[in-house]
């Protein structure tokens, strides 16, 4: 397929605010894409050249692109940062200027000589890099149409603007199949333990959907990390699945450790390879690990040597850095609590039991000080518990985790197989919500030097594949957390609401932001409010106006920032289904909106 042809689907794509018609119009693209270039196209679309969980990055900043965009069409730099900062948007940018200054406004370019004239830009390192980069783009810009330079200028600085999520993208595979999204819940599980939609997209296209069934764990593919339900005591954890498996729940990194031989890999839970960051795990794992292959989880977490304490998280949060990587591993060392195994010498664990996961898991960790297994014991009386429970927090430790004895590991799914419970629910809401900063309003008084005065926040529902408003926030942060929010912030801007976000025209805010930032929010409790879009069940006329709401919408009450989560993606925030049974656990009554 010629790229200007790929272009004009962008096109449309990017004009549709529909999240069902933007997955018809994907499944119309994938249908007459090439098998043998799908996947470079899907790669493409999401601002990528190789999947996302491989640390391949362009390495272009915004500056950089404009000198490159400025040399293609023999523009002066002063009058191409002029331009941009009138158009704020480089894509644009580069459209305009291809059609005043092109001779040809054709272009015969391939998806996949694009991909390739892109990949060299990821590639390419070392002494004079950034001058060859510039130099690709430009030479490549040249030979293009002015529609198709609004995309590929828009690739390596990371703002594709088309608003899909990667749930959208496998209903649109489902629905190139048979024009529905029946084939959805055979794909999502095995884009779950090998999350590349390219790799998702090639196989169906060259073999259809079972052609997935082949697709199994694999060292270095990272695989999406299970999650937990929540439950409020220990009577209804054992009510909700008998006799099991319980663990400390411990407040630090979680890590997928994936071992092939003597090479060492450590993937967060948004897929972020952070090896390089703890030399200290890469080493036990060396000396610990017993098995060929492997992958297998575990929550990193800072410890006092003469003690043998646990530390609390910002503590533990030091060790996240990309500096004095050595110097801080002697000052704050790490022990990797190993939790469960999903892949040993060949063998497929996910689909098997936990029991025989466990053992699985035991028998391939030697006695050390780094690797150590967690704490289990298997009980059915709600007492031991509760009182299991109160040991772990005595300790400084999350809470516990409860797993089903014959539950198989959910990836990247939130089930009944494990459940959380971290602390009480009572009157007041004392757990945190994970949510997504989805834009931000300007500051009055002291904050107007930060350019930020509050944020607006929501949670996930999976079944419409929307963020709902939840809060907006404009205290409780900290001068320097202020400006880290605006610098992020103004980084992530988009040109408008995206596709994804439902929220009250009451609510909008000053300065949209794509999906990327999450929080960890403290509220005192949750409550009902018109203007929210959480679990907001509207009238038979739909105006989307807080004035005309059938049943309110969910809200925190006094939210706070309690930290940052980039260990966690926008898909990982709390869901809307959460949001109701935490809701319901305060003692309120439960209005179901149909949530996840």
């Amino acid at each position: 397929m010629k790229f200007k042809d790929l272009s004009k689907h962008l096109e449309k794509l990017e004009e549709t605010t529909s999240r069902n018609t933007m997955i018809e119009l994907l499944a119309e693209l994938l249908k007459v894409a090439d098998a043998r270039e799908i996947d470079k196209m899907v790669y493409l679309m999401q601002g990528r050249v190789v999947p996302l969980y491989e640390p391949l990055e362009f390495g272009m900043a915004e500056k950089q692109m404009l000198k490159a965009v400025a040399f293609a069409y023999q523009v002066s730099d002063k009058e191409v940062m002029a331009d941009f900062k009138k158009i704020g948007d480089i894509g644009v940018l580069a459209e305009k200027l291809a059609n005043s200054k092109l001779k040809t406004q054709n272009s015969n370019i391939s998806i996949s000589e694009v991909f390739d004239e892109l990949k060299k830009v990821a590639e390419t390192s070392g002494e004079g890099s950034v001058e060859k980069k510039m130099t690709i783009i430009s030479d490549l810009l040249k030979k293009l149409d002015p529609l198709s330079a609004r995309f590929v200028t828009r690739i390596p600085v990371g703002k594709m603007r088309l608003g899909f999520s990667d749930m959208t993208v496998l209903d649109a595979l489902s629905w190139m199949i048979n024009g529905s999204k029946d084939h959805r819940k055979e794909i999502e599980p095995v884009f779950n333990i090998r999350p590349d939609l390219g790799y998702i997209a090639k196989t169906i296209k060259e073999k259809g959907v079972k052609g997935l069934a082949s697709a199994t764990p694999t060292p270095f593919t990272p695989v999406l990390m299970a999650r937990a339900e929540r439950l409020s005591s220990g009577e209804e954890i054992i009510n909700k699945i008998g006799e099991c498996a319980i663990e400390p729940k411990f407040d630090g990194f979680r890590l997928q450790a994936h071992k092939k031989e003597d090479k060492i890999k450590l993937i967060t839970r948004n897929l972020e390879d952070v090896t390089f960051m703890y030399p200290d795990v890469v080493e036990g794992i060396k000396t610990q690990i017993k098995a060929k292959d492997a992958i297998f989880e575990g929550e990193a977490i800072a410890y006092n040597r003469e003690t043998g304490e646990f530390l609390p998280f910002q503590i533990t949060t030091q060790r996240k850095r990309k500096y004095d990587i050595e110097e801080f591993a002697e000052k704050i060392p790490l022990k990797l609590m190993a939790f469960d195994v999903l892949f040993v010498d060949g063998k497929n664990m996910i689909d098997k039991p936990y029991i025989e996961r466990r053992k699985a898991l035991l028998s391939i960790i030697k006695d050390g000080d780094v690797i150590i297994p967690s704490e289990e014991k298997i009980m059915d009386d709600a007492k031991q518990v509760e009182n299991f429970f109160d040991d772990a927090i005595s300790r400084g430790l999350e809470g516990i985790l409860a797993k089903k004895l014959d539950g198989t590991y959910q990836a990247g799914a939130r089930g009944w197989s494990w459940i959380k419970f971290k602390r009480s629910y009572s009157s007041k809401l004392e757990d945190t919500v994970d949510c997504l900063v989805m834009g931000f309003y300007y500051g009055r008084g002291k904050r107007t030097a930060f350019g930020i005065g509050g944020f607006l926040i929501g949670v996930y529902d999976k079944k419409s594949d929307q963020y709902l408003t939840i809060a907006k926030i404009g205290t409780g942060l900290t001068d320097e957390e202020w400006r880290t929010l605006a610098r992020e912030g103004n980084k992530l801007k988009a040109r408008e609401k995206p596709p994804l976000y439902n929220v009250d025209k009451m609510l909008e805010p000053d300065v949209w932001m794509e999906p990327q930032i999450v929080v960890e929010i403290k509220a005192d409790e949750l409550t009902r409010s018109p203007i929210h879009t959480a679990g907001r069940i509207m009238k038979a006329s739909k105006s989307g106006s807080a004035f005309d709401v059938d049943v309110p919408g969910y809200a925190l009450r006094f939210p706070r920032l309690e930290r940052f989560r980039d260990d966690r993606k926008p898909e990982d925030v709390t869901s809307l289904r959460e949001i109701e049974e935490m809701f319901e656990a305060q003692g309120k009554s439960k209005v179901s909106s149909g949530g996840e």
